[in-house]
């Protein structure tokens, strides 16, 4: 139980790293998201149908999100539609897309099929316990994407990437086109979310066109989660491992709604509504938060 929560928890929280990406450091709140991570999951099952090179069709996944996030930022900058109805088109648009790279099909089973995970499971048997291969994979390939991406944000274009999020007209005033910028920070967003979906396919045997449905709640509930959990820091090291602890959070949680919710006559139906009222509480909990510092700063103000 607990190996499978760690497991589902580092799966998505590749793709609460792409989230991250657009929501934290972009400020471009993208529902792309919700199509993304199922184009991930339907170009990984595809390949594996056709016999592609396993790792190629990893990277195939990570471009084809790449493409839908430069696209939503094509459709923001050049059309001057805003973030929002930009990442909604994008999104409606990819369902169509999804069912076509799945050969017209809503759903595509990977039983049987040589996947990723297969290998690695059958190459470590014997090396590491069974019930620990997954774990460990996933915690080596979660770490490995993390690190990476803490180094690109401390490169001059990572740093002047999270400086455009902060403050657009700074980054005008100094030559740079923020809608390049945008353009790089879509991509690798939504490149993360749909490397997340391969994973996530291969993961649970099956590709499906639903996949990604609320997938957005999911990866916002778990930065959240991190954010209020983990001391703040402006250190991007600490609000990637942020991301990454907070997806498993959430995913324990929903993992114990899942087996245990019959206490309270809950079903598998009720986890969106729990979704959204963990991120309701969230929020309130975080401006209770804020305002008892202002209240401390006033108090000794007055001091």
């Amino acid at each position: 139980m607990i190996e499978g929560i760690f497991v589902e928890g580092l799966i998505y929280g590749i793709m609460v790293l792409g989230v991250f990406i657009s929501f934290r450091i972009l400020d471009f709140p993208d529902l792309t998201v919700d199509g993304s991570f199922p184009l991930g999951a339907a170009l990984m099952a595809q390949c594996i149908m056709m016999g592609v090179n396993l790792w190629l069709a990893l990277l195939i996944a990570f471009a084809g999100g790449v493409i839908a996030g430069v696209v939503t930022s094509l459709i923001h900058n050049h059309l001057k539609v805003p973030n929002l109805l930009a990442g909604i088109l994008t999104m409606t648009m990819l369902y169509s897309v999804n069912i076509r790279v799945l050969g017209n099909r809503a759903n595509v089973p990977l039983l049987n099929q040589e996947t990723i995970l297969s290998l690695v499971t059958e190459r470590l048997t014997g090396i590491i316990p069974d019930e620990y291969i997954l774990l460990v994979f996933f915690a080596v390939v979660t770490l490995a994407i993390k690190l990476l991406l803490d180094l690109f944000f401390r490169t001059d274009l990572g740093l002047t990437i999270g400086a455009m999020g902060n403050n657009e007209q700074m980054v005008i005033s100094q030559g740079v086109n923020p809608q390049t910028l945008k353009s790089i920070g879509l991509g690798l967003s939504n490149g993360l979310v749909a490397l997340s979906g391969a994973f996530a396919a291969q993961y649970l045997g099956f590709a499906d066109v639903g996949l990604g449905q609320g997938i957005i709640i999911s990866g916002l509930a778990s930065v959240m989660i991190g954010e209020f959990l983990i001391m703040k820091s402006n250190r991007i090291g600490v609000l990637t491992l942020c991301a990454v602890l907070g997806s498993i959070c959430f995913y324990a949680v929903m993992y114990v709604g899942r087996y245990y919710g019959y206490v309270i006559n809950m079903t598998p139906n009720d986890l969106n509504l729990i979704k959204g009222i963990l991120i309701i509480a969230l929020l309130v909990l975080t401006q209770s938060k804020k305002l008892k510092k202002f209240a401390v700063k006033a108090v000794v103000k007055n001091d």
